[in-house]
């Protein structure tokens, strides 16, 4: 029998909905009911793609048992994090300062009034039961104790925490910043850090940026590493030899095997990365990655409206990876045994295995001796995969990561000659202004072309007002720049802190025990540092000095991460980078389908620095764009002029000029 999640529009809620457990939304008729009932609140916190959430659910949500103890003494509440990322952000605050410690699926016991008093993350079904048993218990017999605990809990983390203001970060800031990045390398493997090891894309993204700013041995230092740790992760078993993609993150430190799910959020900044180090060195692998990536993500998460899908599930026929490993006799089978064999030696699979039960994740840490045998293999062993059980498709789309989603395939359409990427960022710009926003305001996510009623949050309103500008600069229609202009409108008026800052929610947001906020970037920009970007490339585009003194505000807080944890700032780093470079504003103006006109518009994509503005018109109607404000054809011809701060160089009329302006920056 079907519990009340059977109506919800989150397929992780969905997964839920036959569990014995009585299980309700989140919602205040949950917290009603527990005030009636005079029990605690058990708020369970995942998402769709998450293996131990599965785990749990498995073992203790199907299992009757567990189900009664839960029922009887418990108002249960499942929460996708993915949809309501503002009430897993302030129970996640709640878990790490009890526990030291954080994770899905969360576990958090609550009063009637939502205040934690004990959390935790998984708990195997003997312990789990324990524990619930021990809970009831304690709210029974020390009632006043219990309470106490959640006030304790929501009065210190709802107390006043000023964050650091102060200008944003210097050159020598950031050169700091390179040199802290530098200290924490991996010199072997890349990337930073031990295991598990995520793919720091927002800290390449940085370090791309500063090279191209400020060149020289501190330039080519920012770049060996961004280079060194984008070879290491597209050559591992994080990316996916067959298919292409990326995994979530790499259990060991030398990218060998990966955590199988695959997120849309990590594959759309991963695209940008590989593109702009495409772009800035013309490295031959870098623009494979990003082609590869680029075509996963249109495959495998493009839904029928358009969007594209949260995430592919870890697990299949109930085994985490089984759908991507191998052993070696499953490629002598597949492929025979001398193809089968060379096939091993090449992708790494061994005797042994380099996974669970001798299974194997293909890797690829050299180039094949043999690139017509290597394709042929390559795709022998795509149609073989493909005939097994597939991981399962979480198909909400969420607002923020299809922004992400839409500037990487923006980007990669149009500098690496691919107009269908193009055109599926076109789409999906389409869908989440069509469904996502009204007057203003976004929603969080849809599912099957039918919006949630979980409101947008700040990464939301950021996240696509970037794509927004990007789509703006490679197609030159104006439509975005409106859609984005009423997103940052209410990103300045809704979420401000009053300081300079923002918090995450909007201030008519539903109210919870704290208002969270975060400076930090994690495995996505936060959504201060994404307003930051968002807010800065649309004043060098408009010209509003409003926008530019939001954005050089919120930056202040960058250059205190920037001295203290540049790895968790990249992306605020990264808009740094641009703040410095003026940013750098590009117009190209003529008819539209001139081929003169379009050569200029393709050189300013390929030669500008990350973090340059273009925009595109026809020399006649500005259409309302501050920057092609005044630009006019020279001598009737098409036209490039390369701006900082609105003040413009002497216009150029040939794509070998334009280059050549733009190297000097």
């Amino acid at each position: 029998m079907s519990n009340r999640l059977a109506q919800a529009t989150s397929p992780y809620l969905l997964q839920h909905a036959d569990n014995p457990v009585d299980w309700y939304p989140w919602g205040e008729e949950a917290f009603a009911e527990a005030r009636r009932r005079d029990v605690p609140v058990l708020i369970s916190v995942g998402y769709a793609a998450c293996h131990w959430c599965h785990v749990m659910a498995h073992e203790s949500f199907e299992d009757e048992q567990t189900a009664r103890i839960m029922n009887a003494n418990f108002v249960n509440v499942k929460v996708d994090r993915e949809e309501r990322p503002d009430v897993d952000a302030v129970y996640m605050e709640a878990t790490q300062a009890m526990t030291g410690q954080g994770g899905w699926p969360m576990t958090v016991f609550a009063t009637p009034d939502g205040a934690p008093f004990y959390c935790g993350t998984y708990f195997p079904r003997e312990h789990f039961q324990r524990l619930l048993l021990g809970i009831s218990q304690a709210w029974r017999a020390d009632r006043p104790g219990v309470v106490g605990q959640g006030k304790r809990v929501v009065d210190a983390l709802s107390a006043p925490r000023p964050l650091p203001g102060g200008p944003p970060p210097t050159a020598e800031t950031l050169a700091k910043a390179v040199e802290l990045l530098a200290a924490d390398y991996d010199p072997v493997h890349g990337g930073y850090g031990g295991a598990p090891k995520f793919p720091p894309s927002m800290v390449v993204e940085f370090l791309l940026r500063h090279h191209a700013r400020v060149g020289g041995e501190a330039g080519a230092e920012a770049l060996r590493m961004a280079r060194h740790t984008a070879h290491a992760m597209a050559r591992g078993g994080m990316y996916d030899q067959l298919g292409g993609g990326f995994a979530r993150y790499s259990v060991d430190a030398a990218w060998t095997v990966p955590h199988f799910e695959k997120m849309l959020y990590d594959n759309a900044l991963l695209l940008r990365c590989y593109t702009h180090l495409w772009r800035q060195t013309g490295d031959a692998l870098a623009r494979r990655i990003a082609v590869e990536t680029a075509d996963w993500m249109v495959a495998e998460l493009r839904t029928d409206e358009g969007g594209f899908a949260s995430a592919l599930d870890a697990d299949s026929e109930g085994e985490e990876g089984r759908y991507y490993v191998w052993t070696r006799r499953q490629l002598r089978e597949a492929l025979g045994d001398a193809d089968g064999e060379w096939a091993a030696d090449l992708f790494g699979v061994t005797e042994e295995g380099t996974f669970e039960h001798g299974t194997s994740v293909l890797q690829l840490r050299a180039d094949p001796d043999d690139a017509e045998r290597y394709a042929r293999v390559r795709d022998r062993l795509r149609r073989v995969r493909a005939e097994r059980v597939r991981p399962a498709r979480d198909d909400k789309v969420v607002t923020a990561w299809n922004g992400l989603a839409i500037a990487g395939l923006a980007e990669a359409g149009v500098l690496l000659d691919r107009a269908d990427l193009v055109e599926r960022a076109r789409e999906a710009a389409r869908l989440l202004v069509g469904h996502h926003y009204a007057d203003g305001r976004l929603v969080r996510a849809s599912l099957g072309g039918v919006a949630g009623e979980s409101a947008g949050v700040l990464e939301d309103y950021a996240d696509l007002a970037e794509g927004l500008l990007v789509l703006h600069a490679v197609t030159g229609e104006t439509e975005w720049v409106g859609v984005c202009g009423a997103l940052l409108e209410t990103v300045l008026t809704r979420f401000s802190d009053g300081s300079g800052g923002f918090y995450d929610t909007a201030d008519d947001a539903e109210a919870l025990f704290n208002r969270p906020r975060d400076v930090t970037d994690n495995a996505t920009p936060s959504g201060w540092s994404a307003a930051a970007g968002a807010l800065l490339g649309y004043a060098a585009l408009t010209g509003s000095t409003r926008h530019r003194d939001a954005a050089e505000a919120a930056l202040g807080v960058v250059a205190r991460l920037a001295e203290k944890a540049p790895r968790f700032a990249g992306w605020g780093l990264a808009v740094a980078e641009a703040f410095l470079a003026g940013p750098l504003e590009v117009a190209v103006v003529g008819p539209q389908g001139d081929p003169a006109a379009e050569e200029l518009h393709r050189a300013a994509l390929l030669a500008a620095v990350p973090g340059t503005v273009v925009s595109r018109g026809d020399g006649v109607d500005d259409g309302g764009i501050g920057l092609l404000r005044g630009r006019s054809l020279v001598d009737g011809k098409p036209a490039a002029y390369v701006c900082r701060n609105f003040t413009c160089r002497l216009p150029v009329t040939t794509a070998e000029a334009l280059t050549a302006q733009l190297a000097g920056g």
